[in-house]
């Protein structure tokens, strides 16, 4: 396993981090226990979670997953061996994450709640890598094509960046966060974010989690130079494209207990020339005799804007096999390949 610098901080993480969004879901507390296992078994000691998780987000479970994450951390007495990276939710309509209601915003009482509330469900002191899982201003994400620009409205309670940089350094003062990042941020976003950090002196984002992955390589316009020049290093989710990359959903098979399956949310995999685009690749590993999983998790694993490949599985043989591509070798050969391929379907899945 390689261990790549978070931003400019001292913290060096595995290249490879532990998903755990299906913990409570479509994983139940021992699974999730016997994933977060393997994981450190190989050297893995950065996991991601969300105060949102289990997915599909819905009131019943939000918060679940945190709540497993801590019940292991209790039982193992193994803090110390991990890294953890937890979010809070961006500007919503959903009323079920905040006690009194209130729709979330990314203000100072909303955080300083989630803040709290994640400390108690994880069952630690202090939160590794803070980030905010998407902004507060109405922006085009979620497989919104980012390249056929659509302005949103402007949001009249919109919160601004430097109110919610202030909060979160008052967190980080506290000592119950280490270190903050972004997630489904854009270029301008992520740039307002290091240049109002640095005019006032508040903590610096060290780490944006985005989509990423070969049906989706967006991040590569804008970002991926943002992300060397201000080392703020890509989190990659989404590397299987929701599991479209691994084969499973080929020619139209439907898996049983797979996430299309039992909940149909794969939409932002399903546009208008996705299915030859993944295809492609999929002929690509076969031709290549590798795993199309690792051929997808590998390639995301090698760009050098990337500090840390988010996997996540249901089992713990898919577990295996998605950790292995920490040692999948990129040849220049099929570096070029996957650009040939790359240039006739570009992104179909932003």
């Amino acid at each position: 396993m390689e261990f790549r610098k978070l931003g400019r901080t001292d913290l060096k993480v595995s290249s490879i981090c532990l998903g755990t969004m299906t913990y409570g879901e479509q994983n139940t507390e021992a699974e999730g226990h016997a994933q977060m296992d393997m994981a450190l078994d190989h050297d893995i000691n950065f996991f991601d979670t969300a105060e949102l998780y289990s997915i599909p987000p819905k009131a019943e479970t939000a918060g679940r997953t945190e709540e497993i994450i801590g019940t292991w951390f209790k039982e193992r007495g193994n803090r110390d061996k991990v890294i953890l990276a937890t979010k809070v939710v961006g500007r919503t309509e959903s009323t079920y994450f905040r006690r009194d209601g209130s729709q979330a915003r990314l203000n100072r009482a909303q955080i300083f709640e989630a803040v709290e509330r994640s400390l108690q469900r994880l069952q630690t002191d202090y939160i590794d890598l803070y980030q905010l899982h998407w902004p507060d201003r109405n922006v085009t994400q979620f497989g919104a094509n980012p390249m056929v620009y659509r302005e949103p409205a402007k949001a009249e309670d919109e919160v601004s960046i430097a109110e919610t940089l202030d909060a979160l350094q008052d967190v980080v003062k506290s000592g119950k966060v280490r270190h903050i990042g972004l997630s489904n941020e854009s270029a301008w976003g992520t740039m307002s974010f290091v240049n109002e950090a640095e005019k006032a002196g508040l903590p610096r984002v060290q780490s944006i989690q985005n989509g990423y992955s070969l049906v989706n390589r967006t991040f590569e316009v804008g970002l991926a130079e943002i992300a060397m020049r201000e080392d703020v290093g890509l989190l990659a989710y989404s590397s299987l494209a929701q599991g479209y990359l691994t084969g499973k959903y080929r020619n139209g098979a439907l898996p049983t207990g797979s996430r299309k399956a039992l909940f149909n949310r794969l939409q932002r995999y399903e546009g208008a020339g996705a299915e030859i685009a993944v295809n492609a690749y999929l002929d690509l590993a076969e031709e290549l005799g590798v795993d199309p999983s690792v051929l997808a998790l590998g390639f995301a694993h090698t760009r050098p804007f990337v500090t840390s490949v988010i996997i996540g599985a249901t089992t713990l043989d898919q577990l295996k096999t998605d950790i292995s591509a920490a040692d999948f070798q990129m040849s220049d050969e099929i570096e070029k390949r996957i650009n040939a391929i790359h240039l006739l379907h570009a992104n179909p899945c932003p």
